[in-house]
């Protein structure tokens, strides 16, 4: 089967929303910006879905999917944070460089690790899973208060929550992350 499946097709859109994403909340049409979100949060979906069910996983996929949600959370977290952009309800600085920095600390521990100790598999927790769900639906409430121009107590209840399963998935990464390194690995 070749690489450009209908599953790979809807991730490549999903990368190809966020620049329209992107100028959309720059140019204060949030209630499109929202839509267009969410529309990249449904090709998530429907290219798990197709690749499982209609068996178009390949190796493409299994580094586009994942490298495509990172994409566009980061570029939401940081479009949503910038101060220049006149939006009702901003991320704040600290939440996006914690989400940031914590997403780039595990991938750059992964990848030393197993250039040192050798491949190892790691599998995302379901602290980690958590999280990411945490920070789509922050940026959802973010957009959808932007959109109405309503400072809302909603937001900040998503930022702390955001925050504590940031910490909470980050040090849960690193106590596995120990256990894997010290896991013996079968040779062949």
């Amino acid at each position: 089967m070749g690489n450009l499946t209908l599953a790979n097709q809807l991730t490549i859109l999903r990368i190809m929303l966020i620049p329209a994403f992107v100028l959309l909340v720059v140019y204060g049409y949030l209630g499109w910006a929202l839509l267009t979100f969410l529309v990249a949060g449904i090709t998530d979906a429907l290219d798990g879905l197709i690749a499982r069910r209609a068996g178009q996983r390949t190796r493409l996929g299994a580094w586009l999917d994942p490298m495509a949600d990172k994409l566009l959370l980061v570029t939401t977290f940081i479009v949503l944070t910038l101060p220049a952009i006149p939006l009702t309800n901003h991320i704040p600085l600290w939440l996006t460089v914690f989400v940031i920095s914590r997403d780039v600390v595990i991938v750059g521990v992964v990848a030393i690790v197993s250039l040192a100790v050798g491949p190892r598999t790691f599998r995302p927790s379901m602290w980690g899973k958590l999280a990411t769900a945490t920070y789509i639906l922050t940026s959802v409430v973010v957009m959808y208060y932007n959109y109405r121009r309503e400072p809302s107590l909603v937001v900040d209840v998503f930022v702390w929550v955001a925050l504590a399963l940031t910490l909470i998935s980050g040090a849960d990464y690193f106590m596995r992350l120990r256990r894997l390194i010290n896991e013996p690995q079968p040779t062949g």
